[in-house]
């Protein structure tokens, strides 16, 4: 396996965005591409490690920079602010998640009519907003991501199959909010699948969560059992979407 990886440059909603793209160069010809979108924490070294291994099963992964020039927050304090400027500026926001898509569409071993999304809380959050948004992808992939609504979609207006995988014991993400979550994937015509793993909170997919939420006091912690589970959850998604 030769996984190679480059620095892409571009610009989308106001910011130069400065994004990791990794695939394997052992493989011929067109492949999937998947956009990965990070944690709040930005452009650090779990997101790239993870496009990286979306590589290793054979797809172009694009580690994709939401707050522009590669940023990667000091402590959570800056975090909630870098995540805030996204949420205050939904349209450009959405504005940075096209010009991923439009990069990875345009990369020449991607196969255009096969891309995908997933992410991680605040990119579990933002690969949900790509499917309301109506873009063009053929699944999304929330791992612990908020479940929230920043735009009302319409029926019909959802192209992409939904996959989401929640912590049950995810503080941060209220039972009101999945409940909703349901609902509006229902009202909406949406092909989803909502899998809830027992004992796993906020952060469950970072072997660095159970530090980070000791340090900042924060309901973070990694499990490796539901890690490994929803990964191959995900595998399955792919393989089935893209087929």
């Amino acid at each position: 396996m030769d996984i190679q990886t480059t620095t892409l440059k571009y610009t989308g909603g106001g910011a130069t965005l400065e994004s990791y793209l990794a695939w394997n160069a052992s493989v011929q010809g067109k492949r999937p591409g998947v956009i990965l979108l990070g944690e709040w924490w930005g452009m650090n070294d779990y997101l790239k490690r993870r496009a990286r291994q979306v590589a290793e099963l054979g797809y172009v992964g694009l580690a994709a920079d939401m707050y522009g020039g590669g940023r990667v927050a000091a402590d959570s304090t800056e975090a909630g602010q870098l995540m805030n400027g996204l949420f205050a500026d939904m349209a450009g926001t959405g504005e940075r998640l096209k010009a991923h898509l439009a990069q990875l569409r345009a990369q020449p071993a991607v196969d255009a009519a096969r891309i995908g999304a997933m992410g991680y809380c605040l990119g579990g959050a933002l690969s949900l907003h790509s499917a309301r948004l109506g873009l063009d992808l053929k699944g999304v992939v929330s791992f612990h991501g908020a479940l929230g609504r920043t735009h009302q979609a319409k029926p019909g207006d959802i192209k992409a199959e939904i996959l989401v995988c929640h912590g049950a014991d995810d503080v941060l993400v209220p039972e009101a909010d999945q409940d909703d979550f349901r609902q509006d994937m229902q009202a909406l015509g949406a092909k989803y699948e909502f899998i809830a793993y027992p004992g796993a909170k906020h952060g469950f997919t970072n072997p660095e969560a159970t530090a980070k939420g000791e340090k900042y006091g924060l309901p973070l912690a990694y499990n490796e059992s539901v890690d490994q589970q929803s990964w191959q959850a995900m595998k399955q998604f792919w393989a089935r979407v893209f087929a």
